[in-house]
């Protein structure tokens, strides 16, 4: 058996009270490859003769299956974000399992100070989710239209529980888009 040497992790970050920095954390966590979503909803507009509604989405990596019966998914939400937001009021919403092709929409959607959600849409081929409203990009391994049964807050983050009402294989064949280590990565064949 291979002997592993444990790498060391900059401990000059603040440690938190039971003793693990965000940087000791972060690195650990970087280690587990996750699959890369696009969270979307579609808010609705003010009033009925007001302007349209707008079209919101972020890319997720803290998504999973919760469970079969009922069909109940979990995405993880940085608190007070955009999307955490709009989920506290409108309970529709929609996940997009991207394919490795799709680095560029998630990269689009994660933007740290990104422009307006109305411009990341505005070139990107979608269609409509028959219950959500919400766009569901074409190409994605998989979409998911949801309601949202119970938000948990979670430290900084929101955890918002969603059944699942429809799901569809756009690209059922694609191969899928991972995260680790901090970068997009393809799976090898």
């Amino acid at each position: 058996m291979p002997k592993t040497t444990p790498v060391p992790v900059s401990t000059t970050a603040s440690l938190h009270p039971e003793g693990v920095s965000h940087d000791e954390f972060r690195a650990a966590l970087s280690r587990l490859a996750a699959g890369v979503c696009l969270v979307t909803a579609h808010e609705p507009p003010l009033t009925e003769d007001g302007p349209r509604g707008e079209d919101v989405g972020m890319t997720a990596t803290a998504f999973l299956s919760v469970s079969l019966d009922p069909p109940l998914v979990l995405v993880s939400l940085r608190e007070g974000s955009r999307m955490d937001d709009l989920l506290a009021e409108q309970p529709l919403w929609a996940v997009s399992l991207l394919a490795d092709h799709q680095v560029q929409i998630a990269s689009r959607f994660s933007m740290k100070g990104r422009i307006s959600d109305r411009l990341l849409f505005a070139d990107l081929p979608y269609v409509r989710g028959e219950v959500s409203g919400a766009p569901l990009p074409a190409g994605a391994l998989a979409t998911l239209e949801c309601r949202t049964e119970d938000r948990v807050p979670a430290g900084d983050h929101t955890l918002v529980i969603g059944r699942v009402l429809t799901s569809s294989l756009p690209a059922p064949d694609a191969a899928p888009l991972a995260y680790f280590r901090g970068r997009y990565r393809r799976l090898a064949p």
